[in-house]
């Protein structure tokens, strides 16, 4: 497939931008430049290249509170540059933050932003940062994409000192796959910095940016697949020696003493991984191999992420356990506690000590006559029952049948078999990362036709560790006992496998811990039956599906590990 890069979405103005390998910038929440504009000084990209040597653009003048299609609501700006702003907004319909970019519908670079941001977002993988809408609406252009609040930036790793080897294995590792697998789709980064890259809590790392950043100052490179490699062995570079593999400091990041040149990691610190040091010269080597063992150069992210995985596997550091304190007599368990200090010599008044509680002769007394009362008791108690049972026994001569029936014959212990309604449907996302939860409705309407669908995964069938599984909330009219289920499946193949969990209400953050698994199956076909051991009395039901079948491209997604539900039933 032949390689589209910014440059094959008509950029129209390339602002002076060079390489990314020379550059630093200060990253902000949304991988770009912050600088404001200011009366009598020219706007620069704290990379260090000039972002227009002509006038500065003028940049849309809105302000927090202002609203985009009657639905996400602009509350801070973060970055002001070069004609173009970015946004930390909420999509009030979802209810949820969202990053939005904005630029005037005439800017030279608008076409070129919103066809790379559609590329992006045809491309559904989710190591990278979602774009959810690009539109050109009322003389402006604006991009929305995903905002992560739990995630933290690389910039921010870094600059509490250089990770250790499996930290820094993971990075090139997670970075250079996902890469590959863009280029391999025709998109490339091109602004490929610490800012751009997030960690997640899980320790999941997620790019953002893709495509867009670049469009948005006019970034394009004649061998794209070349810049993008270069710039993830800079980050494997930083995180080895918290150092940038530059002359120029960036980034909160030290550069290299001049006139030394590019130097391997294991010289520029001591106790690098050897294998590590030798992939990041790879990467930021152009001509030839400047690693010690003379491997050859790495020149795309896919020739990268093999020889990733070609290394040992780096496993994580042992953990280490603090031994607990040694265990300390007190003055009080060695029968001092409360006693006066002794000195040499000194004579300690004798006191009279009482005897202990009932050792008296009337204690004693007591004691016995006690003990004789409650013997007395016992066998007044046995005998009454050797007597009751005597008498049910001789009551008839026949054996009793009654069996006992609940109120109004109604028993909560026996499936009923009668469908149950249900009431309302909401996305369940304990992570925040949303499928398509405008469409939890269409599973439960009666109509095959329509249904919820997941978006496409890369790996499967199993969407752990990446993702722990997706599914929907339903609300049933009142609470009442839930016997069987049946789910109906868009697409069939090797595996789906579903569960049923009893609720607390339709809340999509609801931590998975906090509800009852109470049913479970796996399905090669477009049907899964879940049937509970006895009727479950509840409210509110998840469907959850924790693996996935890999299905064909369609009109809606591309090829990959996906699921659907069509058509969700249950019975009392």
């Amino acid at each position: 497939m032949a390689e589209r890069s910014t440059a094959a979405v008509d950029v129209a103005d390339n602002s002076g931008d060079e390489p990314l390998a020379a550059k630093a910038d200060e990253a902000t929440t949304d991988g770009t430049a912050e600088a404001q504009d200011t009366t009598g000084t020219k706007p620069q990209d704290t990379d260090g290249e000039s972002i227009s040597t002509e006038a500065p653009l003028p940049t849309p003048d809105l302000h927090s509170g202002h609203k985009l299609a009657k639905r996400y609501r602009l509350e801070e700006c973060v970055t002001r540059l070069d004609g173009f702003s970015s946004w930390r907004a909420v999509d009030e319909k979802l209810r949820r933050a969202v990053g939005v970019h904005l630029l005037p519908a005439d800017h030279p670079r608008a076409r070129s932003v919103l066809a790379a941001a559609r590329s992006s977002a045809l491309l559904g993988d989710p190591r990278f940062v979602q774009v959810l809408d690009a539109v050109e609406e009322d003389d402006l252009v604006y991009v929305v994409h995903e905002w992560l609040p739990d995630a933290t930036e690389l910039t921010s790793l870094l600059a509490s000192g250089p990770m250790d080897a499996h930290d820094a294995y993971q990075l090139v590792s997670q970075v250079s796959q996902a890469m590959a697998a863009a280029h391999r789709e025709g998109l490339a980064h091109l602004r490929l910095t610490p800012g751009a890259v997030l960690r997640s809590s899980t320790g999941q790392y997620r790019i953002r940016g893709l495509a867009v950043n670049a469009a948005l100052r006019g970034i394009t490179a004649d061998g794209p697949q070349r810049a993008d490699t270069e710039a993830i062995g800079a980050l494997l570079y930083a995180a080895l020696t918290q150092r940038w593999p530059y002359e120029t400091d960036a980034y909160g990041l030290p550069g290299l003493p001049k006139g030394v040149g590019l130097i391997a990691p294991d010289q520029v610190r001591a106790g690098v991984h050897r294998g590590l040091s030798e992939l990041a010269m790879r990467a930021l080597a152009n001509d030839g191999a400047t690693a010690s063992r003379q491997e050859q150069p790495c020149t795309t992210p896919d020739e990268l992420a093999k020889a990733v995985a070609a290394m040992p596997r780096i496993r994580p550091p042992e953990p280490i356990f603090t031994a607990p304190p040694e265990y300390q007599r007190t003055t009080y368990q060695q029968g001092t506690y409360g006693r006066p200090a002794t000195g040499p010599g000194a004579t300690q008044p004798v006191i009279a000590v009482p005897p202990a509680p009932l050792q008296s002769r009337t204690g004693k007394a007591l004691k016995w006559t006690v003990s004789a009362l409650l013997i007395a008791a016992l066998g007044l108690g046995s005998w009454q029952l050797a007597e009751t049972l005597l008498d049910r026994r001789n009551d008839s001569g026949t054996e009793d049948t009654t069996q006992t029936t609940p109120e109004n014959g109604d028993d909560k212990g026996e499936p009923t078999g009668k469908p149950l309604t249900v009431k309302n449907a909401a996305e369940y996302f304990p992570d925040g990362y949303a499928q398509h939860p405008e469409d939890a409705d269409l599973t439960y309407d009666g109509d095959s036709s329509t249904y919820w669908r997941s978006k496409s995964f890369i790996d499967g069938p199993k969407l752990a560790p990446f993702k722990q599984g997706v599914g929907i909330l339903y609300e049933l009219q009142s609470t009442q006992p839930v016997s069987t289920a049946s789910i109906k499946l868009q697409f069939g193949g090797d595996h789906t496998t579903v569960s049923l969990y009893a609720a607390d209400s339709l809340n999509s953050s609801a931590p998975l811990s906090s509800m009852t698994k109470i049913a479970t199956t796996k399905t090669a076909g477009t049907e899964a039956k879940l049937q509970t051991e006895k009727p479950v009395e509840t409210k509110f039901l998840l469907v959850w599906l924790t693996d996935v079948p890999n299905s064909p491209a369609d009109r809606y997604s591309g090829a990959g590990y996906k699921q659907g539900i069509t058509d969700v039933k249950f019975t009392g």
